[in-house]
């Protein structure tokens, strides 16, 4: 018996536990629905396409199953060095799941990336489980017939019609889930909620307030690193941190003008940091150019992402 089991007096209920991979196409929602799911912010989320670059678990408890969700950087045709090490990561994620999860944005319906990532699906091994996302901006019957397309492409064993958004039929899913995966011990603690370190986790929060406050101007090669992380004795926690951009214009614009744009990136990364520390935050903000830092191996592993040749 493992230590998770749990005595009902009558009968034993054995624990299950496994990783589910979230995948589809840029901006489809598995940020959000990963959040929901897990019940606390565990992965960035903006407007700004291929916001997740590596691969976040997010650690859910329901009933007696431990389900650890593996949000994926959104699959798309690779143009630069980062694009290409981004899908590889999402793809190696799926081959390491014990069931995959496909999360298809319904507005969009099967264009373009989804199409190509259906047409891939069909190699791997692995359970697969369809989620049509966004259901509440769509027609009941434009959704039956986009179900039964992508049923058509690839044998899923579920579909389910949700909206991460609002959580329509989240729970549903987190039924079938619970059950589907394969009886075992817990891999992480009750009370973990991810995998991430803080430090990259804080990381990860500026630089979605970056994206959020500068979506139009700031180009997508841009990067937060912690460089530095103090406990203090007051109990406070003070952090520094770095946002690289390749060109002294991408600074300006990082900067704004009289420093109002990273004094509010500021303001809103040390809030968010603070409540989920649950102790005061003192955040540093620096802006530094670093041409071609997507071309870095450095840049890379600070990302959790393996350097393409």
């Amino acid at each position: 018996m493992t230590d998770k089991e749990q005595d009902t007096g009558a009968e034993t209920t054995a624990t299950r536990s496994g990783f589910v991979a979230l995948i589809g196409a840029t901006n489809a929602g598995k940020s959000t629905l990963v959040n929901h799911l897990v019940g606390a912010k565990v992965s960035i989320v903006s407007h700004k396409v291929q916001t997740t670059r590596a691969i976040i678990r997010g650690i859910a408890i329901h009933d007696n199953t431990q389900i650890v969700f593996m949000d994926t950087p959104g699959i798309f045709k690779p143009r630069r060095r980062l694009d290409r090490a981004m899908v590889t990561s999402a793809w190696g994620g799926a081959k390491d799941a014990d069931l995959i999860v496909l999360l298809i944005d319904s507005e969009r319906g099967l264009k373009g990336d989804a199409e190509a990532i259906l047409e891939a699906l069909k190699d791997v091994p692995q359970p697969k489980i369809l989620v049509l996302n966004k259901i509440d901006r769509v027609r009941s019957e434009d959704l039956l017939k986009l179900a039964a397309a992508a049923n058509e492409a690839v044998s899923f064993e579920r579909t389910f019609m949700i909206s991460a958004l609002n959580g329509s039929g989240c729970k549903d899913l987190m039924d079938y889930l619970a059950t589907a995966l394969p009886e075992g011990p817990w891999y992480y603690p009750e009370d973990q909620i991810s995998d991430l370190p803080m430090r990259q986790l804080a990381a990860e929060i500026t630089r979605e307030k970056l994206f959020l406050r500068l979506h139009q101007e700031l180009p997508y090669a841009s990067h937060v690193e912690t460089e530095k992380w103090e406990e203090r004795k007051d109990g406070s926690v003070r952090i520094e941190q770095v946002i690289y951009v390749e060109r002294d214009s991408q600074k300006k614009i990082a900067l704004g003008k009289g420093g109002e744009a990273i004094k509010a990136i500021s303001t809103a990364a040390r809030k968010e940091i603070s409540e989920i520390l649950e102790q005061p935050v003192h955040l540093f903000l620096f802006v530094k150019v670093r041409e071609n830092w997507g071309d870095d191996p450095e840049r890379f592993r600070e990302m959790g992402l393996d350097f393409p040749k």
